[in-house]
């Protein structure tokens, strides 16, 4: 007498879940990962458009710390930080991120040195 089993198991591997989770972490990284020139500031609210050409990134946080890009620098130091930095480059830029708590005059001492070496100033606001 032959019996044959009902139930028989697929020896097939479905790669459909595996996507799923592979695409899920991908996500996940992309919207988690920071960017290596960020900082954590509130920037004051304003309307207007932003722009992607950049050659510096100079930021005040409420500690009144002065970044040039990622790397902390003494404001005294500034100014020729910023010279080396932007040496050669053709039609300098500088995008100054100011936290809402910094006093202005904080700002306008980097809008100073940027005017006296010829470069341009971007103020970083955060979209109203």
């Amino acid at each position: 007498m032959k019996l044959k089993g009902r139930n028989k198991v697929s020896p097939e591997f479905s790669m459909s879940s595996m996507t799923d989770i592979v695409f899920l972490l991908l996500v996940f990284f992309m919207l988690t990962a920071n960017s290596p020139n960020a900082l954590d500031l509130l920037l004051p609210k304003a309307k207007g458009k932003s722009t992607n050409t950049q050659n510096v990134a100079v930021s005040i946080n409420r500690n009144l710390d002065y970044y040039i890009d990622s790397q902390k620098v003494n404001p005294e130091f500034l100014e020729i930080e910023l010279k080396r930095k932007l040496k050669g480059v053709d039609k300098p830029t500088i995008i100054l991120r100011a936290e809402e708590s910094v006093p202005i005059e904080k700002a306008v001492n980097v809008m100073d040195i940027a005017k006296q070496n010829d470069f341009k100033v971007i103020l970083a606001v955060r979209p109203n």
